[in-house]
């Protein structure tokens, strides 16, 4: 863009339409409410639309847990909402009870109930009153002004009425980018290959894994990277080649949904036979298509809090890739699917005199809970999708982000820093393709060679856009996305990017003309973690 047309755009983003908001957010992802709800507290008019009925995306979908390795403070608003789910299990069954204990205070993998998380979440909305909240919407056009957006036009997800909303900046929250692709922002979809940006793991990938400890590995190394205030597992996993080309690929990593089990008769829907319920078709997918490690098909446990579990299978894979840039109607035959192909494995695993009888009497213990989504048959009514569209910013997260740099023993430094990945570098299953010894083609789990790394500010500042951020399918690899893609670190994003949007409006500038440094330290005083050391805790934050 010339220095003419940048300076058209900016005078048109400070003098143009009258505004009916600050900020316009589309997605009620957790990172869209923690965007939501900062920038309402520092003083900002939020609209916050949404194409769900249930705010929340997936932690009100059965995630079930905070998927983190690290139990620190992270961001004053995710930091609130752990605590408030412990706070809930403390008041309403007393800090004795199974159901506290469950949740797992001070421990990195808070647990919780769908419908508890959700209503915390809806309370947490409610009490701000600066936020407009607006379900039932989704973005289909978008009017710009050069780099500038200026509306966003949404309708109804069961109907065709249309409102067309204004604002000073726009943020995509949507696990989708949605508003992103209507934007017409340029995205990734699929995998890189090896050589676009030198990843070792990019691309077609297979990988074994290796028995515990890896014997070719430096004792001290691991002895020195598990010192880390992270989680860890005992888990080595190794590149087969020479299958593993790295070649592009157009494929994401497998899609399941996280449906929710119960084990008390006084709360379990039985587990009735599905309407169409095909065994033969069933047997033929579990062949081909999902992750699958046992005929018993891992009977859970209780891990939650009120004789729940969270069952993360099955996980079928190739079906995932029509949802990416399908319409809703196309994503919501894809959801079917799941939901269809779960319940049939489900009463498979009760019902089929293929499976021990013991095992069968253990599966008949587990059923749905009538407390759980229960205007949807007790089913989860999003389906998890890990890896959607990755917006092409102005920086790229890749491997090297989450990995030690040439001479140090940390990821290398971003001095834009606007948050901090926990979680280690990984993807399910991208395609049902799989050779002997090894895991399914693209599933990667770098446990003990990921190092927590920063993400830069203009990661989430996509190319081509002044007044415009994107804190969830925000700019990354398909490898480097694996460290990105939790809700724990999409809250923080979300909470960085509404104070970034906030000082832009203070100094009646576009968020991209932000003066980096002086976000970090804003950031810093507000207490989201930008860096991560071993031996340096979180300063007490500001509430």
């Amino acid at each position: 863009m010339t220095i003419p047309v940048l300076l058209l755009a900016l005078v048109a983003f400070l003098c143009g339409h009258a505004v009916a908001q600050d900020v316009v957010i589309y997605g009620s992802t957790p990172g869209g409410i923690a965007c939501a709800v900062r920038a309402a507290r520092e003083g900002a008019d939020v609209l916050l639309l949404t194409h769900a009925e249930h705010v929340g995306g997936l932690l009100s979908n059965g995630l079930s847990t905070m998927d983190a390795l690290y139990a620190g403070k992270r961001a004053p608003v995710y930091d609130e909402l752990r605590q408030a789910i412990h706070d809930h299990y403390a008041t309403t069954y007393g800090k004795d009870s199974p159901q506290y204990r469950a949740s797992k205070p001070g421990h990195a993998k808070t647990k919780f109930e769908a419908h508890v998380v959700e209503r915390l979440l809806e309370d947490m909305l409610a009490r701000e009153k600066r936020i407009t909240l607006r379900k039932g919407w989704y973005p289909v056009s978008v009017e710009r002004d050069g780099a500038i957006i200026r509306s966003v036009t949404f309708q109804k997800m069961d109907g065709k009425e249309t409102f067309t909303a204004t604002g000073r900046v726009f943020a995509d929250c949507s696990y989708q980018a949605d508003l992103a692709a209507v934007a017409q922002a340029r995205y990734r979809v699929g995998r890189e290959s090896r050589e676009e940006f030198g990843e070792e793991h990019a691309g077609i990938l297979f990988m074994r894994s290796v028995k515990w400890p890896p014997a070719h590995v430096d004792p001290a190394y691991l002895a020195e990277y598990r010192r880390l205030d992270l989680v860890h597992y005992k888990r080595w996993l190794e590149i087969i080649r020479p299958q593993s080309t790295g070649a592009a690929d157009p494929a994401v990593q497998g899609y399941n949904m996280r449906t929710v089990l119960t084990s008390d008769p006084a709360n379990r829907v039985p587990v009735e036979k599905p309407a169409g319920y095909d065994r033969d078709a069933l047997l033929r997918r579990l062949e081909t298509d999902v992750k699958w490690t046992s005929k018993t098909g891992n009977i859970p446990g209780t891990v939650l809090p009120n004789r729940k579990t969270y069952w993360n299978r099955p996980q079928l894979i190739g079906v995932q890739n029509a949802y990416v840039e399908g319409g809703w109607d196309e994503r919501r035959r894809v959801t079917r699917e799941h939901v269809e192909f779960t319940k049939s494995l489900l009463y498979f695993l009760q019902n089929d005199e293929s499976i021990p009888a013991a095992q069968r009497n253990q599966w008949r213990k587990w059923g749905l809970p009538k407390d759980e989504f229960a205007d949807n048959g007790h089913m989860p009514y999003e389906i998890y999708t890990r890896e959607t569209r990755r917006v092409m910013g102005r920086a790229i997260f890749t491997e090297h982000d989450a990995r030690p740099a040439d001479g140090l023993k940390r990821a290398p430094v971003r001095a834009d820093s606007i948050g901090v990945t926990d979680w280690f570098l990984d993807s399910h299953p991208c395609t049902p393709r799989k050779i002997e010894g090894g895991e399914w083609e693209g599933e990667m789990l770098l446990n003990n060679i990921t190092t927590p790394g920063q993400v830069s500010w203009r990661c989430l500042l996509p190319e081509g856009f002044e007044n415009f951020i994107v804190p969830v399918c925000l700019s990354s690899s398909h490898v480097g996305w694996g460290a990105i893609r939790l809700e724990p670190a999409w809250m923080s994003y979300g909470e960085s990017a509404a104070h970034a949007i906030v000082l832009a409006l203070q100094d009646k500038i576009t968020p991209a003309r932000l003066d980096s440094d002086k976000l970090v330290r804003h950031l810093a005083d507000r207490g989201i973690l930008l860096s991560f050391f071993n031996d340096v805790r979180q300063h007490t934050h500001k509430p």
